[in-house]
């Protein structure tokens, strides 16, 4: 094993019994370490961990590290592990969803299985909180990104790729939050496995990524868009060349070289000390359709963009993908109506919902199930403008659990796409596909 991999590895496994033990002391009622103290845990677990790797490769006939080796990967293992201080322990932990930092002593957790409880603080003060977030920033990003009072905001994406949002001066204290993606190479697969969508769905949303039609993924904060995009691009051929434009780096496509090779990730980029230089996602579009791509992908449509976006889905890159804040399926035409007005071309809301018509598909939208899951809750196929009006059919919509129930049918034409992709027949139809 190559020493990088290595490296990785180690880390791997000890964050993971880190995080293991720290919840037990925790369930035991036991105070909180302080920074040496777990360091000097860390260095007990990796000790522990070269005794097996030698022990392994002993047993295979292969040499064991050199006292040098074993030294470079101790090193590298407590300067990644502790390089973002106790967040670390934290975003260790597998079941840790989001991270909620009200100053440095108030810290809350949320847990996969929606429970929420107060963690330990994260610094000693919230001039030591500040001085972490800055080295955090001066790692992960590309370019500068300030944090002070001049630049009272920092958006940026951490090494596992959690986003991590933190404020001062305009609050009363530093703030931050961080919204993990636990799901960081989705496929459908995995979206009928979380109880999202069934297979019936999942093999829908398949097939129209495969027939090509321009999607976008809608519902409200934390409800998973990032990751059922994911899941559709897993479905994108990987002979593909793939453009994908965010406000910051979340959905690294480009980091799973097996399922998309050939991917150019863009990121916009904040204006400098000198308040120029700033790249924003609509300039980004522009840029990425001069890429060569098959498909452009948006992260977020959160703006100006919508119409670069638009003119991108409805000039040949068909099966393009993005995301959109909207609290229902039919909403997503208020916010891109809203976004388009706002735009550099001001365009009115009837050449807004002309363009839209023209461009986008389908909409999936997520929401919470009776049982507090996110879910896939209805779905519309876009079929026209008719002035202020954008016409469409409710394919699917919520059922009596929050799922997504079969509604309208699909056009015809629609359909014989679908199935000329590969789309399972049902053998039993119902309204939702159509006469035979």
């Amino acid at each position: 094993m190559g020493e990088n991999r290595l490296i990785a590895s180690m880390r791997e496994q000890v964050a993971g019994r880190m995080a293991g033990y720290a919840h037990a002391r925790e369930e035991a009622g036991l105070p909180p370490e302080d920074v040496e103290q777990r360091r000097q845990v860390v260095r007990r677990l990796l000790a522990e961990e070269f005794h097996a790797y030698a022990a392994a490769e002993l047993g295979a006939g292969r040499p064991a590290l050199e006292v040098a080796e074993e030294q470079r990967i101790e090193q590298a293992v407590l300067d990644a592990l502790f390089g973002m201080g106790p967040l670390e322990l934290l975003l260790a932990d597998e079941r840790v969803e989001n991270i909620a930092v009200n100053g440095a002593d108030t810290v809350w957790v949320r847990y996969a299985d929606g429970s929420k409880r107060q963690a330990a603080p994260l610094a000693a003060s919230d001039a030591e909180l500040t001085d972490l977030v800055r080295q955090i920033a001066a790692r992960a990003g590309l370019e500068e990104r300030r944090f002070d009072r001049a630049v009272p905001r920092l958006n940026i994406c951490l090494p596992d790729g959690s986003r991590l949002f933190a404020v001062m001066a305009v609050t009363g204290r530093v703030s931050l939050s961080i919204r993990r993606h636990r799901f960081r190479a989705a496929t459908l697969a995995d979206l009928v496995r979380l109880g999202v969508c069934d297979e019936s769905m999942a093999d829908f949303l398949g097939a129209l990524v495969r027939a090509r039609r321009n999607v976008i993924v809608a519902g409200g904060t934390n409800v998973g868009k990032t990751t059922v995009l994911r899941a559709l691009a897993s479905a994108i051929p990987a002979g593909e060349r793939l453009v994908t434009i965010e406000d910051t780096f979340e959905l690294g496509l480009e980091a799973d070289r097996a399922t998309h090779p050939d991917v150019v990730a863009m990121q916009a980029r904040e204006a400098n000390v000198e308040g120029e230089g700033a790249i924003d996602q609509a300039e980004l579009v522009r840029w990425g359709l001069r890429m060569s791509p098959d498909r452009v992908i948006v992260g977020e449509i959160r703006g100006s963009e919508v119409v670069p976006m638009c003119n991108a889905m409805s000039q040949g890159n068909d099966g393009s993908l993005s995301t959109i804040h909207a609290s229902t399926s039919r909403g997503v035409f208020t916010k891109l109506a809203a976004y388009a007005a706002q735009a550099p071309e001001r365009l009115t809301l009837e050449a807004t919902n002309l363009l839209v018509a023209s461009a986008v598909n389908f909409v999936v939208h997520l929401g919470w199930a009776a049982d507090g899951r996110r879910v896939i809750d209805s779905v519309r196929e876009i079929v026209d403008a008719d002035g202020p009006q954008i016409m469409s059919n409710e394919v699917y919509r919520p059922g009596a659990d929050g799922r997504a129930v079969p509604a309208a049918p699909l056009r015809g034409e629609t359909l014989a796409d679908l199935l000329a992709v590969g789309m399972r027949e049902p053998v039993v139809r119902d309204p939702f596909w159509g006469s035979p």
